[in-house]
Formats: structure tokens, sequence, C-alpha cells
């Protein structure tokens, strides 16, 4: 189940970093125009706050636990990401674009099996 874990977060982490940073990078008109059309409802700098803990989310999924310092801050960081999910959700149920709710579901998932594992039974 360790490496189980350690497989989720890294696919967690990746998918994550991309997002926010592709939230970071890219101006709302360019985000909204790429299909994400949320971004428009959403102020600037909102949407930046959201790149931003979507970046911290994917570094303290792997960080922490890879150098052996507060590994503790895994498990938070995963528990972030189904409060992050649960708020995109929501969003997404708002708009009616309810294809967009199951990716959702499916982060939210995966983060949660990180946050019982390593706050649990395989924590590190």
């Amino acid at each position: 189940m360790h490496i189980a874990l350690w497989i989720i977060a890294g696919l967690l982490a990746a998918a994550f970093l991309a997002a926010g940073l592709m939230k970071l990078a890219q101006p709302r008109e360019r985000l909204v125009a790429s299909g994400m059309g949320w971004a428009g409802d959403f102020p600037d700098g909102m949407i930046k706050a959201i790149g931003a803990l979507e970046v911290l989310a994917a570094i303290g999924l792997i960080l922490p636990a890879a150098l052996g310092i507060a590994p503790v801050l895994v498990p938070l960081a995963a528990l972030g990401l189904v409060v992050l999910m649960i708020g995109a959700a929501i969003v997404h149920a708002r708009r009616k674009e309810f294809p967009m709710i199951g990716a959702n579901v499916v982060l939210l998932a995966l983060a949660a099996v990180v946050a019982w594992g390593r706050f649990g039974p395989h924590s590190l």
C-alpha cells in the first residue's frame, strides 16, 4: 500500500502542479478561452490564489515525505486538495457543468485515499 500511496500522490502532484502553474502563468481571458469558463466568474486574484494553493499542495504531497522533514504535511496537503475539489465541484454544479464534476470527484477520491493512508495505517 505504501507504494500505491506514493504513486497516487505523485500523479496528484503532477496534475495539480500543472494546473496550478497554468492558473498562475496565464491571464484570466486565456484560461476562459482554453475551456475554463468558470474563470470568468472569479477575479484575477482569486484565480491566482487557487493556482498557488494547487502548486503548494503538489509540493506538499511529495517533498516532506521525500526529504523526511515534517511528513505530517503530506496528509494535510491531501486534505487541502479534498477541500479544493469540493469547492470546484460546487462551482461546476452551480454553472451546470456536470461532466466536469466527475473529474473533481475522481481527484477528490484520490486525495482522500492519500490523506487516509498517510494519517492512518501507512503514515510516514
